[in-house]
């Protein structure tokens, strides 16, 4: 049988870095029917994004590794996707793996889970990320409800496509959800002033967020839906916004092989 061509631009190398029970839960919710288990410490997933098959290879990273293993392994990554748990009033750990992405300008996601939590606050999440390091929290992804009110999760980027349809289906939360999306788009197109933001193609944002998050400018933040099931749009984030092996480029790669 011959070996299959995988093309290194559909490749997404991607560390899940977090409390080891939460990563571990987001690897497990990501893996669950898509994987194939590479070896111990790498999990593959072919997912299908914009009518493109890519391969999303997930190595875990516990936040209580040593500081000098955290360093090393983010400096190392070809992308990362940093689990914050929105009931948590502070995680120095995760402060930190922030702080070390942000000084070797690795591109990186933000997920927050534990939206259903009773004390979730994700607001108070975004000025975590903003405070803690040089990237702009780039919220593409809110809670549609929170604590015991969380319903889902809105992906603001095609939201200006989707109105009169919008307004029907989220009811009196759209006006929420615009006002992110509004917020958005404000900061991703801030040179092309002249556009409303009911002129912006979704594949216009996708692809401004994925310019600013690859040169470690923008940190999108995503949403956990658990205990919803749908993970679709997560593993479409990791492949629109976060590099493949070819637009990495850190001279450290090399200097630590």
């Amino acid at each position: 049988m011959g070996t299959e061509v995988i093309e290194p631009q559909s490749i997404r190398n991607v560390t899940i870095v977090g409390d080891p029970e939460e990563t571990t839960r987001v690897v497990h919710r990501l893996t669950r029917r898509f994987a194939e288990t590479g070896s111990d410490m790498v999990s593959t997933v072919h997912w299908t994004t914009d009518h493109i098959d890519h391969t999303i290879r997930l190595t875990e990273l516990s936040s209580h590794a040593p500081i000098a293993t955290l360093e090393r392994s983010i400096r190392l990554a070809d992308g990362v996707v940093a689990v914050m748990n929105a009931a948590v009033q502070r995680a120095p750990r995760l402060e930190t793996i922030l702080r070390v992405a942000d000084d070797h300008q690795v591109a990186r996601l933000c997920l927050v889970t534990g939206l259903d939590h009773p004390a979730a606050d994700f607001d108070r999440c975004v000025r975590t990320i903003a405070d803690t390091h040089g990237a702009v929290p780039l919220t593409v992804q809110i809670p549609h409800g929170i604590g015991t009110r969380f319903e889902g999760v809105v992906d603001l980027v095609p939201m200006g496509a989707l109105e009169p349809m919008g307004v029907e289906f989220y009811g009196s939360y759209w006006k929420v959800a615009e006002q992110w999306y509004r917020s958005l788009v404000n900061t991703v197109m801030e040179q092309d002033g002249d556009l409303g933001p009911r002129e912006i193609a979704p594949e216009q944002l996708y692809d401004r967020v994925r310019c600013l998050t690859h040169v470690g400018d923008a940190a999108p933040v995503l949403c956990d839906p658990a205990p919803w099931s749908d993970i679709g749009p997560l593993l479409d984030a990791i492949i629109r916004y976060l590099p493949s092996p070819l637009h990495v480029c850190q001279p450290e790669h090399a200097l630590d092989y």
